[in-house]
């Protein structure tokens, strides 16, 4: 797939919210008159479908129809992401959008869609960090610690992902980076897999999605060095930011929601506007905050900017790391 532009996507993306929904408007204004399903590219009980989860039932409770999940997995979520592009777009087909949706677009270059052309962003959810964690075995408490470890043993070091790609994998290599370190990196088929690899001390490292690792850090199984996003987190107060020792660094998975393209403008909106009010209930908030995250409330235009910054950093990351899809 060609690489977009990111005014070319900011073009698209505001071009879909001003389609003309005149001809659709009676359709639009009985919206929704039947279920509409969550296509969610990744398995049953992660993040992306704890997030679906926790939205669609409330978009069922506020507009009286089913919002049903379907975990369409396969191929680091192309598969589900390409049955929603194919879909119609009529509004009763939506998307949840992840980080991965941002990196493949750069990490595959023959694809059956354009997905920053055919898939219109509708909202943002939340933003979730990665967390940078060790062996407790690993000789370091820092981020420091770590780096002067790393340096000392080049090209020793194992840093477990959920796969070639993944957001422990991009993460992990902007790290390297930043850091000017060598480690090697373990792909497995789930970041679950890589967890238990690390709890065994087969790896040493992992910048795994806090939902996941939680309460391994919690239990004192696993140490905690930083968290990837620019900020720290109300889940983890007391551990710093990567960024604290390496000015810049920023990574962490988001997610929201998109629809085909084409789909009405009205419908886009009234996604929106209830997608914003879900995310200013205090159970969300809360709810998101213990899996480590930040709700993200704003417009379809706001998520389209999000989306395209996304899908322009980590096509650096991966063009100058060299990584090549499985």
């Amino acid at each position: 797939m060609k690489f977009p532009h990111r005014r070319q996507f900011l073009h698209l993306a505001a071009g879909a919210a001003a389609l003309p929904a005149v001809p659709r408007f009676a359709r639009a204004q009985a919206y929704p008159s039947r279920p509409v399903r969550i296509i969610v590219p990744f398995a049953p009980g992660g993040g992306a479908d704890i997030v679906a989860r926790l939205i669609g039932q409330r978009l069922s409770e506020r507009l009286g129809q089913p919002f049903v999940i379907e975990n369409r997995t396969g191929a680091g979520g192309n598969i589900g992401t390409e049955a929603a592009v194919h879909a119609s777009p009529d509004g009763y087909t939506l998307l949840l959008i992840t980080v991965t949706n941002a990196i493949n677009a750069a990490l595959y270059e023959r694809l059956n869609f354009d997905f920053v052309r055919d898939i219109a962003p509708v909202a943002a959810a939340d933003r979730v960090p990665n967390v940078m964690e060790v062996n407790p075995s690993v000789p370091a408490k820092t981020v420091p610690d770590f780096i002067a470890y790393a340096k000392a043993n080049p090209g020793k070091l194992n840093f477990a992902s959920g796969g070639i790609g993944s957001s422990q994998h991009v993460a992990a290599e902007l790290f390297k980076m930043m850091a000017g370190v060598r480690m090697n990196h373990v792909p497995y088929r789930g970041a679950a897999l890589g967890v238990g690899d690390l709890l065994a001390g087969q790896v040493q490292v992992m910048f795994d999605v806090t939902a996941s690792s939680m309460e391994l850090i919690r239990a004192g199984k696993l140490r905690p060095l930083a968290v990837t996003t620019a900020t720290r987190v109300e889940a983890l107060p007391d551990i710093p930011t990567v960024g604290e020792f390496l000015p810049g660094y920023e990574a962490s998975t988001f997610h929201g929601f998109g629809v085909p393209r084409n789909t009405p403008a009205v419908i886009v909106d009234t996604l929106n506007k209830e997608i914003n009010l879900a995310l200013a209930d205090p159970k969300i908030v809360a709810r998101f905050a213990d899996l480590g995250g930040v709700v993200l409330p704003g417009s379809p235009a706001d998520f389209g900017r999000l989306i395209a910054d996304e899908t322009e950093k980590w096509g650096k990351v991966i063009r100058a790391a060299n990584i090549k899809p499985e």
